[in-house]
């Protein structure tokens, strides 16, 4: 029976990867700070404890989902974690990996790794640019790390980069403006066409693993979304029907937006988070036969467990 050695099982992604294994015919093991179910579980903490080696015997396929992407504010403090959770401890587990024989290794990276987007422009995994957040920075070094490990052992190692991930006891942006909205704090956002990728937890962890399992991905990396292109327009008026709060015909003028922009480079920052691109094309992932089951047009309050 194939087995699979899980980092971030207590987290969003990984949680559902959980749940989609245990539909398969395969052994579960867990690298983690703490038991999760009934599962066999090594416990170590990747902030201060040494990965042991003992944790990938016998181990078919590493599935590396845990990283860290939390804001903090010491900012020296913060890039110490980030380079040591997202860089060293990938680089060792796949060393350790590929020590221990374990024939595929997989990491959950981040389109941010590819670099910022550019307005008008749907970035592949081809027309990348340098990263410009220290999570961003450290996501692509270990991404350029692995591959050199795959290129000089016989482990076959693939990447795949999520772009912004939803679903059930989702946290962050999305999470927060869907309960800015549904407490009717959330002005209707003016639309003026940008386009932002998006993809289901549960379609980014079939990704994963179809990525995982495919002979063709050895040395590859794969952006994933649902196919689909949201306004934030849009996504403000998907959301506003999710919570039953109806679609708005007017919306804050856009020139709101800008003088509030000239205030501090912090709101610059936020608003163009808002309001900016974040498009991403996964063509190279439904060229394996990859294709979402979700979009967010589709979806309900049901979803994010408000």
């Amino acid at each position: 029976m194939k087995r699979f050695l899980i980092t971030g099982s207590t987290g969003f992604i990984g949680n559902r990867c959980i749940d989609l294994l245990n539909t398969m015919d395969c052994d579960i093991r867990l690298l983690s700070r703490s038991d999760f179910g009934h599962y066999e579980t090594i416990k170590c903490d990747f902030e201060k404890d040494k990965i042991p080696e003992y944790a990938l015997e016998s181990v078919d396929t590493v599935l590396h989902i845990a990283g860290f992407a939390h804001d903090m504010q010491d900012p020296i403090m913060s890039e110490v974690l980030y380079r040591k959770i997202n860089v060293d401890t990938t680089v060792n587990l796949a060393k350790l990996a590929v020590k221990k024989n374990v024939k595929r290794f997989l990491f959950v990276s981040s389109v941010k790794a590819g670099g910022e987007n550019t307005y008008g422009q749907c970035m592949s995994e081809v027309n990348q640019t340098d990263p410009i957040s220290i999570y961003g920075k450290t996501k692509r070094e270990a991404e350029l790390e692995l591959l050199k490990i795959g290129k000089a052992s016989s482990m076959h190692i693939c990447i795949v980069r999520p772009s912004l991930v939803y679903g059930p006891n989702a946290k962050g942006n999305l999470q927060l403006m869907l309960s800015a909205v549904k407490k009717g704090w959330f002005p209707p956002l003016p639309e003026i066409g940008n386009r932002r990728s998006m993809i289901h937890v549960d379609d980014l962890v079939r990704a994963i693993l179809l990525v995982a399992e495919d002979d063709r991905t050895n040395g590859q990396v794969y952006i994933a979304t649902d196919g689909n292109y949201y306004s934030s327009r849009e996504i403000y008026d998907i959301m506003s029907g999710i919570v039953g709060k109806g679609i708005h015909n007017w919306s804050v003028p856009k020139f709101i937006f800008d003088i509030l922009a000239l205030i501090s480079p912090r709101i610059q920052y936020k608003i163009n988070k808002l309001l900016g691109d974040e498009c991403y094309s996964s063509e190279k992932l439904e060229s394996l036969g990859f294709k979402a089951q979700r979009t967010l047009r589709e979806m309900n309050e049901a979803f994010f467990s408000l």
